[in-house]
């Protein structure tokens, strides 16, 4: 249960900080707050009818209905988010964007009011299966205690990061920003794994120290022979129903070996021995430090991964196609675009290269018995006790192990040929090695890549795309034709430039800037079918006199002077210095232009 909400999580957590706070939302919020708490009404009853209709069900029945709930919990926040907005009525709770992540928290907090629903509408099946009554409410804090230790590392890590940057001590705000900045949030990251989550986890899971007594004094023993230390811990999980154990914590003085009370009253010492030398296994191979460079590394991959690739979409012809083809705004496709890839980055790299990791870990964990019991009888013995009793589980397979019988066939491969355990070590330590040099690789290629000279190429076409978009949806804005000319002038598009700027003036014909770029372009087109000086005189006339600003007494004066108004041209480009005295330079070259050449001769 807990590594499938990881995967859920991740994709929330991923939809949340990845979309963006609109300006305004798609759907007038009369009809999308309603429909947004609609959604967890419809929710609310299909959890209700699907856990009754499950009535004194198994265990491994309410978890698939558990599990397929989760899914649509995912799929409703999916639209709340992206159809209805949700982000854009909780983006007062990032302080003005000084705080984005007390919004991001308000985005989780909605996702796991579904979780809530569904939790309430299980407790009547959760108290049968496991003889335990709860009321409403503590059910609901005791699962969230359960799967808050998912979410606590980006939680902390966002928290931080974010105080960091509002507290704006001086080079703190560079250093982030910098190439060392991600070296900074891994070392957070660490220290945070290192001391603070194991005990706020055993804390959060109500783990409690397991009694003094015979059967604590000969785990300890074992654990001196096998030259491990850490703290034992009953693990509650399920009512301490499951059978199961784990080890979390890479400092001995934080590591704590966790077990249920089922699988010490079903075990004999033998397997419980053998359990315990599993999870030794797991420190001994150092798979939780692996776990903690896998998450780094994916992380680094994945953020030189995002840099390059809204430059690839938007330097693409195919982007601007779909736009116009669609009628979709350039800023949400291209949102999409780009989430969409990564989003499937982080599935595809979680559900089948981390959980290939994790299923050999887990292989290599298992063998580990062989060094600290010299055979795996104990360790098959509990896994066929479990299968047994958890419901004839044997058979089946997930992602993040290898199901129960597959785990018994390889021990009892390795049983036969001893030389297996090698192969399997090998097999584990070439797949770290080569994936390591993968993500090293990857990382050194793309950041060898100068974007910055792709720059130039995209920007003005993206904001022409955006700019033609709002023109469709706001036809008679005279402004954004003003906009749109000035682009297409930098694309060289002089033609569709002059009717862009035809259409601002007839929208709004005493807008100075509209009368004064037009006349420019009717004076300087490399296009000489497009020049037009007595046209541009009388533009420029009109911009001066509404807005006789330094710009515009300059392009007067080039209008004059290509109408052979010498005298005229001067004065107006002298007025222009007194009215924009910082480009003084500029206009006393247009002076001496004036003065020296003659129109025909060149050009402005």
């Amino acid at each position: 249960m807990i590594y499938n909400n990881l995967i859920y999580f991740l994709v929330v957590i991923f939809a949340v900080t990845t979309d963006r706070i609109p300006d305004a939302p798609w759907i007038n919020p009369l009809f999308g707050v309603p429909a947004m708490l609609f959604l967890y009404l419809v929710y609310s009853f299909i959890a209700r009818y699907m856990f009754q209709r499950l009535k004194f069900g198994s265990s491994n029945e309410y978890f698939k209905t558990e599990s397929r709930l989760s899914i649509l919990a995912v799929i409703f926040f999916g639209v709340s988010l992206f159809v209805f907005d949700l982000k854009y009525y909780l983006e007062p709770l990032s302080i003005g964007g000084r705080m984005p992540v007390f919004a991001n928290y308000g985005g989780i907090a909605f996702f796991f009011v579904f979780f809530c629903l569904m939790w309430i509408n299980a407790r009547s099946e959760y108290q049968h299966i496991f003889h335990r009554e709860y009321s409403p409410g503590r059910f609901v804090v005791a699962n969230l205690k359960t799967n808050l230790p998912i979410l606590l590392p980006w939680l902390v890590l966002t928290l931080v990061f974010d105080l960091l940057l509002l507290a704006d001590l001086p080079g703190v705000a560079p250093l982030l920003d910098s190439n060392w900045g991600d070296l900074v949030i891994i070392a957070v990251f660490l220290v945070f794994l290192l001391i603070f989550f194991p005990p706020m986890v055993r804390w959060l899971w109500n783990c409690t120290p397991l009694p003094d007594g015979l059967l604590r004094r000969a785990i300890e023993e074992f654990f001196r022979k096998q030259d491990f230390s850490a703290e034992i811990f009953l693990w509650p999980l399920f009512e301490g129903q499951v059978l199961t154990a784990g080890v979390m914590g890479l400092v001995p003085r934080f590591r704590y070996v966790l077990v249920t009370p089922a699988l010490i009253q079903t075990m004999n010492w033998q397997e419980i021995e053998a359990v315990l030398a599993h999870e030794i296994g797991h420190v001994k191979k150092k798979h939780l430090l692996l776990y903690v460079l896998l998450f780094i590394s994916f992380s680094v991959f994945f953020s030189a991964a995002a840099e390059p690739l809204p430059i690839f979409i938007l330097t693409s012809d195919w982007f601007y196609s779909l736009s116009s083809f669609f009628l979709i705004s350039p800023e949400l496709l291209l949102a999409g675009m780009v989430s969409v890839p990564l989003l499937l980055l982080v599935l595809i790299y979680f559900r089948f290269i981390f959980g290939y990791f994790i299923r050999n870990f887990e292989r290599q964990a298992d063998i580990h018995v062989f060094s600290a019991l010299g055979d795996s009888t104990a360790l098959i013995n509990s896994f066929e006790k479990i299968a047994r009793l958890s419901g004839k589980i044997r058979d089946r397979k997930n992602w993040h192990h290898f199901g129960l019988g597959e785990r018994i066939a390889f021990l009892e491969k390795c049983e036969q040929d001893k030389s297996w355990i090698k192969k399997h070590d090998k097999k584990v330590y070439l797949s770290l090695g080569l994936y390591f040099l993968a993500v090293v690789l990857s990382v050194i290629l793309v950041r060898s890549v100068d974007l910055t000279q792709y720059t130039g190429k995209y920007e003005p076409r993206y904001v022409e795309a955006v700019i033609r978009h709002e023109l469709q949806m706001d036809p008679d804005n005279g402004l954004l034709f003003l906009l749109l000319g000035d682009i297409l002038v930098q694309q060289k598009m002089e033609r569709d430039a002059v009717k862009a700027y035809e259409r601002a003036l007839k929208l709004k014909p005493d807008n100075a800037d509209i009368n004064n770029n037009l006349a420019w372009l009717l004076l300087s087109a490399k296009d000489a079918s497009l020049r037009n000086p007595i046209r541009a005189l009388e533009l420029a006339r009109r911009a001066a006199a509404l807005k006789p600003a330094g710009y515009i007494l300059d392009t007067l004066a080039v209008a004059l002077w290509t109408m052979g108004s010498i005298d005229e041209a001067v004065v107006a480009e002298k007025e222009a210095v007194q009215r924009d005295p910082e480009n003084r330079e500029y206009y006393r070259q247009q002076l001496q232009k004036f003065n020296d050449m003659k129109w025909k001769q060149e050009t402005p």
